[in-house]
Protein backbone atom coordinates (compact mmCIF):
# COMPACT_ATOMS: atom_id res chain seq x y z
CA UNK A 1 0.00 0.00 0.00
CA UNK A 2 1.27 3.46 -0.86
CA UNK A 3 0.48 6.06 1.79
CA UNK A 4 0.76 9.83 1.40
CA UNK A 5 1.18 11.61 4.73
CA UNK A 6 0.35 15.31 4.86
CA UNK A 7 1.21 17.90 7.51
CA UNK A 8 -1.15 20.72 6.52
CA UNK A 9 -0.30 24.39 6.50
CA UNK A 10 -0.56 27.36 4.17
CA UNK A 11 3.07 28.52 4.13
CA UNK A 12 4.51 24.99 4.23
CA UNK A 13 2.70 21.73 3.55
CA UNK A 14 4.87 18.75 4.40
CA UNK A 15 4.35 15.57 2.41
CA UNK A 16 5.82 12.11 2.68
CA UNK A 17 5.13 8.95 0.73
CA UNK A 18 5.86 5.45 1.94
CA UNK A 19 5.17 2.01 0.59
CA UNK A 20 4.07 -0.36 3.32
CA UNK A 21 3.87 -4.11 2.94
CA UNK A 22 4.22 -6.93 5.44
CA UNK A 23 5.37 -4.58 8.23
CA UNK A 24 8.12 -3.22 5.98
CA UNK A 25 8.49 0.41 4.95
CA UNK A 26 10.07 1.90 1.86
CA UNK A 27 10.39 5.65 1.56
CA UNK A 28 9.18 6.78 -1.86
CA UNK A 29 9.47 10.57 -1.66
CA UNK A 30 9.15 13.48 0.71
CA UNK A 31 9.29 17.24 0.58
CA UNK A 32 7.30 20.39 1.08
CA UNK A 33 4.90 22.54 -0.85
CA UNK A 34 5.67 26.17 -0.06
CA UNK A 35 3.75 29.32 -0.78
CA UNK A 36 5.38 32.73 -0.46
CA UNK A 37 4.15 35.26 2.07
CA UNK A 38 2.66 38.37 0.59
CA UNK A 39 0.63 36.79 -2.17
CA UNK A 40 -3.16 36.77 -1.84
CA UNK A 41 -4.40 33.93 0.35
CA UNK A 42 -6.77 32.50 -2.32
CA UNK A 43 -3.77 32.18 -4.65
CA UNK A 44 -1.86 30.30 -1.93
CA UNK A 45 -4.78 27.87 -1.66
CA UNK A 46 -4.87 27.46 -5.43
CA UNK A 47 -1.15 26.74 -5.51
CA UNK A 48 -1.44 24.16 -2.70
CA UNK A 49 -4.32 22.47 -4.53
CA UNK A 50 -2.41 22.37 -7.82
CA UNK A 51 0.74 20.99 -6.22
CA UNK A 52 -1.28 18.36 -4.33
CA UNK A 53 -2.90 17.22 -7.58
CA UNK A 54 0.57 16.98 -9.16
CA UNK A 55 1.94 14.91 -6.25
CA UNK A 56 -1.07 12.58 -6.29
CA UNK A 57 -0.87 12.15 -10.07
CA UNK A 58 2.88 11.49 -9.97
CA UNK A 59 2.99 9.02 -7.06
CA UNK A 60 -0.51 7.48 -7.13
CA UNK A 61 -1.02 6.93 -3.39
CA UNK A 62 -3.67 4.46 -2.26
CA UNK A 63 -4.53 6.41 0.88
CA UNK A 64 -3.80 9.80 2.41
CA UNK A 65 -3.19 10.42 6.11
CA UNK A 66 -3.63 14.00 7.27
CA UNK A 67 -3.32 15.62 10.66
CA UNK A 68 -6.59 16.48 12.40
CA UNK A 69 -6.24 20.07 13.53
CA UNK A 70 -6.30 21.17 17.11
CA UNK A 71 -5.67 24.78 18.04
CA UNK A 72 -6.39 26.45 21.34
CA UNK A 73 -4.77 29.84 20.91
CA UNK A 74 -4.51 31.58 17.53
CA UNK A 75 -7.89 31.18 15.83
CA UNK A 76 -6.86 33.21 12.75
CA UNK A 77 -4.02 30.79 12.04
CA UNK A 78 -6.31 27.84 12.76
CA UNK A 79 -8.86 29.02 10.22
CA UNK A 80 -6.22 29.58 7.54
CA UNK A 81 -4.64 26.16 8.16
CA UNK A 82 -8.11 24.58 8.10
CA UNK A 83 -8.75 26.16 4.69
CA UNK A 84 -5.46 24.79 3.36
CA UNK A 85 -6.33 21.39 4.83
CA UNK A 86 -9.66 21.59 3.02
CA UNK A 87 -8.07 22.05 -0.40
CA UNK A 88 -5.69 19.17 0.37
CA UNK A 89 -8.62 16.88 1.15
CA UNK A 90 -10.45 18.17 -1.91
CA UNK A 91 -7.47 17.27 -4.12
CA UNK A 92 -7.45 13.74 -2.69
CA UNK A 93 -11.20 13.41 -3.24
CA UNK A 94 -10.88 14.60 -6.84
CA UNK A 95 -8.32 11.88 -7.47
CA UNK A 96 -10.21 9.15 -5.60
CA UNK A 97 -7.70 8.81 -2.77
CA UNK A 98 -9.22 7.77 0.56
CA UNK A 99 -8.49 10.20 3.40
CA UNK A 100 -7.79 9.25 7.02
CA UNK A 101 -7.30 11.72 9.87
CA UNK A 102 -5.10 11.40 12.94
CA UNK A 103 -4.61 13.63 15.96
CA UNK A 104 -1.10 14.55 17.07
CA UNK A 105 -1.65 12.30 20.10
CA UNK A 106 -2.47 9.33 17.85
CA UNK A 107 0.63 9.96 15.74
CA UNK A 108 2.90 10.14 18.78
CA UNK A 109 1.34 6.98 20.22
CA UNK A 110 1.75 5.06 16.95
CA UNK A 111 5.34 6.20 16.39
CA UNK A 112 6.82 6.15 19.90
CA UNK A 113 4.31 4.20 21.97
CA UNK A 114 3.75 7.29 24.12
CA UNK A 115 1.13 9.92 23.28
CA UNK A 116 3.00 12.72 25.03
CA UNK A 117 6.36 12.12 23.34
CA UNK A 118 8.52 15.09 22.45
CA UNK A 119 8.77 16.17 18.81
CA UNK A 120 12.44 15.13 18.65
CA UNK A 121 11.57 11.58 19.79
CA UNK A 122 8.98 11.28 17.03
CA UNK A 123 11.46 12.51 14.42
CA UNK A 124 14.14 10.05 15.57
CA UNK A 125 11.66 7.17 15.39
CA UNK A 126 10.58 8.19 11.87
CA UNK A 127 14.22 8.19 10.83
CA UNK A 128 14.62 4.73 12.37
CA UNK A 129 11.40 3.22 10.93
CA UNK A 130 12.28 4.41 7.44
CA UNK A 131 16.02 3.71 7.59
CA UNK A 132 16.91 7.31 6.76
CA UNK A 133 20.42 8.71 7.23
CA UNK A 134 19.08 11.89 8.82
CA UNK A 135 15.84 13.48 9.92
CA UNK A 136 14.09 15.07 6.93
CA UNK A 137 13.86 18.85 6.82
CA UNK A 138 11.83 20.95 7.15
CA UNK A 139 10.12 19.56 10.24
CA UNK A 140 6.81 19.57 8.35
CA UNK A 141 8.24 16.89 6.06
CA UNK A 142 9.24 14.67 8.99
CA UNK A 143 5.77 15.20 10.47
CA UNK A 144 4.18 14.12 7.18
CA UNK A 145 6.27 10.94 7.13
CA UNK A 146 5.20 10.32 10.75
CA UNK A 147 1.56 10.55 9.64
CA UNK A 148 2.18 8.01 6.87
CA UNK A 149 3.88 5.61 9.31
CA UNK A 150 1.09 6.17 11.82
CA UNK A 151 -1.50 5.24 9.20
CA UNK A 152 0.43 2.11 8.30
CA UNK A 153 0.39 1.09 11.96
CA UNK A 154 -3.37 1.59 12.17
CA UNK A 155 -3.99 -0.30 8.92
CA UNK A 156 -5.44 -3.74 9.58
CA UNK A 157 -6.27 -2.95 13.20
CA UNK A 158 -9.74 -2.97 14.68
CA UNK A 159 -9.69 0.84 14.46
CA UNK A 160 -9.04 0.69 10.73
CA UNK A 161 -11.80 -1.85 10.13
CA UNK A 162 -14.27 0.22 12.15
CA UNK A 163 -13.29 3.35 10.23
CA UNK A 164 -13.85 1.55 6.93
CA UNK A 165 -17.18 0.02 8.01
CA UNK A 166 -18.52 3.42 8.95
CA UNK A 167 -17.76 4.57 5.39
CA UNK A 168 -15.55 7.46 6.41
Amino acid sequence: MRILGIDPGYAIVGYGLVDYSGCMFKTVAFGAITTPAGIPFPRRLRDIYGDMISIIDKYRPDELAVERLYFNTNTTTAIDVAQARGVIILAAEHRGVRVFEYTPLQVKQAITGYGRAEKRQVMEMVKSFLGLDKIPKPDDTADALALAVCHAHYTGTAYSRLYTEEGK
